[in-house]
C-alpha cells in the first residue's frame, strides 16, 4: 500500500476527524458507501462479494460433509487444522513476497487456484468418490493459498481506493462483505445439502470465482514497480517480525486477535455437533446458525463503515472481545433453537467488531514498507492460530462435549479483552506520534490544542 499521509490516514481505528466529514452531503448512507466511490474498489467488492458467498457454502458443506462421513468431532478438529495449519506456516515468508511482487498479479494468481481446487471438490463429491482423505488434501492446499492470498489482498487495498482517507471506509465494508455472504452463504448452503448433496455447493463455489476474477481484469490500475532490495527473504522475514512485535500497540493488537483465534473461533468447527446432537437439528439448522452469526457480523460492520472517527477504537475492541466471549458462554448453555440464533447475532457482531477494528488499526499505523509482512501476521493470528484452535476443539469436545469446549473459548476471549483492555493507557501514549504525523489530530499537528486536550480525545 502507498504510504498513509494527511488527513483520516491512521491511527486507532477506522475513519478519522479528518475523514471528510462533510462528505456525506448525499446522507448517511453516501456517507457509510464512500470508498464505493472508487472504481476499482467497487469492482472488488462485487466481485469478491459473489466469491464469498461461494467460499461460505462451501465451508458449511465441507463441515457437514466431514461429520456425515465420520460422526466425530474429532476428526472435524483434524479437517480444520490440515485446511489451516500451511497459512500459519507460509504467511510470514508469503508476507515477505507480498512486499517484493506485484498484488495484482499474486491475487489474480490465488483466485484461480482456488477456483480449480473447488472444482476438484464438487467432481469428487458429485462422482461419489470423496473422502476425508480428499478432504484433507485439498483443504491443505487451499490453506497454502490462502498464505499468499490474505496478506495480499489486505495489502492491496489501499492500491484501489486512490484517496487515503477513505481507507479504513474500505476496510469497514471489506468486513460488511464478508460478513454479508457469511450471511447467505450458510442458508444457501444449507437448503443445497438438504435437496442435492454437498457436491453442488463446492460447483457453486468454483463458478463463483469467475466473479472476482472478472473483477481484477476490468480494474484500470496504477501499476507500481518493485525494485528488488537485494536482501535475503530470512532477513527480511526478521526485520518484519521485530517491526510487528516491538511495537506495543501492533503486538498488542495481534496477540489478542490470535487468543480469539485459538479459543474463541473453532465454536464454528463445533457447530455441526451443536446443530445435531445438542439442537437436534439438521443442515438446515447448522445453516441458520451460521446465518445469524453472519446477520450480527454485519451489524457490526455497519457499524464501524458509519464511524467517523478514528478515537476510541482501541477501547471498542477489549469491548468486542467481551462481548463474543459473553455470546458464546451463554450459547454454550441454550438448548434451544430460537435463542441459540439470537445469540449468535451476539456472538458474530462481537467477533466482527473485535476483527476489523484490529484490523483497521494494525493498516493505518504501520510503516508502509512493511506492510505486507505485518499483514501477513495478521493472517497467522487471524487464520493461522485457528488450526491449532480447531485440533484443540475436537480433541476436547471428545472428551468433555461440544458446549464445555465452547464455553472454555468464550472465557478465555474475556480474560485477554480484560489484559488488553489494562494496557490500554500506555498503547495510547505510543500512537499519539503517529496520530500527530499523520494529520488524524489536525487540531493537535497545528498547536490548537495541548496535551491534556489530547489525552481527553483519545479516551473517547
Amino acid at each position: 500500500m502507498n504510504r498513509v499521509a494527511g488527513r483520516g490516514g491512521g491511527g486507532w481505528g477506522s475513519g478519522g476527524p479528518g475523514a471528510k466529514p462533510g462528505a456525506d452531503g448525499g446522507g448517511r448512507l453516501h456517507f457509510m458507501l464512500r470508498a464505493l466511490a472508487h472504481r476499482n474498489y467497487r469492482l472488488f467488492f462485487g466481485g469478491q462479494g459473489i466469491s464469498l458467498i461461494g467460499t461460505w457454502i462451501t465451508r458449511l458443506a465441507t463441515s457437514w460433509l466431514v461429520y456425515r462421513l465420520t460422526g466425530s468431532a474429532a476428526m472435524l478438529g483434524i479437517v480444520g487444522f490440515a485446511g489451516q495449519i500451511p497459512t500459519f506456516l507460509l504467511a510470514p515468508f508469503a508476507g515477505v513476497w507480498v512486499d517484493r511482487l506485484d498484488r495484482y498479479r499474486v491475487l489474480a494468481v490465488t483466485q484461480v487456484l482456488s477456483m480449480l481446487q473447488s472444482f476438484a471438490l464438487a467432481w469428487l463429491a458429485l462422482s461419489g468418490t470423496i473422502t476425508v482423505t480428499h478432504i484433507l488434501l485439498l483443504g491443505a492446499m487451499q490453506g497454502v493459498i490462502n498464505a499468499f492470498d490474505t496478506p495480499a489482498r489486505q495489502a492491496f487495498v489501499v492500491e484501489m481506493v486512490e484517496d487515503r482517507a477513505d481507507l479504513a471506509n474500505a476496510i469497514a465494508l471489506n468486513s460488511s462483505m464478508v460478513n454479508g455472504a457469511r450471511l447467505v452463504g450458510p442458508s444457501v448452503a444449507g437448503v443445497l445439502i438438504a435437496l442435492a448433496g454437498e457436491g453442488w455447493c463446492f460447483m457453486v463455489d468454483g463458478v463463483s470465482y469467475l466473479a472476482v476474477i472478472a473483477s481484477l481484469l476490468a480494474m484500470r490500475l496504477v501499476r507500481r514497480e518493485r525494485t528488488a532490495t537485494g536482501t535475503h527473504v530470512l532477513a527480511e522475514l526478521r526485520d518484519g517480525f521485530g517491526y510487528a512485535f516491538g511495537f506495543a500497540p501492533i503486538r498488542s493488537v495481534l496477540l489478542l486477535l490470535a487468543l480469539i483465534s485459538l479459543m474463541g473461533m473453532p465454536y464454528t468447527v463445533l457447530m455441526p455437533l451443536m446443530a445435531a446432537r445438542v439442537l437436534h437439528g439438521g443442515p438446515h439448522t447448522l445453516g441458520f446458525l451460521m446465518g445469524a452469526t453472519g446477520v450480527g457480523a454485519l451489524c457490526g460492520a455497519v457499524y464501524l463503515a458509519s464511524r467517523r472517527s478514528v478515537l476510541g477504537l482501541g477501547r471498542i475492541i477489549p469491548s468486542a472481545a467481551g462481548l463474543f466471549g459473553a455470546g458464546l458462554i451463554s450459547f454454550s448453555f441454550s438448548r434451544n433453537v430460537v435463542l441459540s440464533l439470537v445469540l449468535m447475532v451476539f456472538t458474530g457482531a462481537g467477533f466482527m467488531v473485535q476483527m476489523a477494528s484490529s484490523n483497521t488499526i494494525i493498516q493505518t499505523i504501520v510503516r508502509e514498507e512493511m506492510r505486507g509482512r505485518v499483514m501477513a501476521f495478521y493472517t497467522m493470528a487471524f487464520m493461522g492460530m485457528a488450526p491449532f484452535g480447531s485440533l484443540l476443539a475436537g480433541a476436547l469436545a471428545a472428551r468433555i462435549g461440544a458446549p464445555h469446549t465452547i464455553l472454555l473459548g468464550g472465557v478465555a476471549c474475556i480474560l485477554g479483552g480484560l489484559v488488553f483492555a489494562r494496557t490500554l493507557p500506555r498503547l495510547r501514549e505510543l500512537v499519539l506520534p503517529i496520530y500527530v504525523a499523520r494529520g488524524i489530530l489536525p487540531e493537535i499537528a497545528t498547536g490548537l490544542a495541548d496535551a491534556a486536550a489530547l489525552r481527553d480525545e483519545l479516551q473517547r
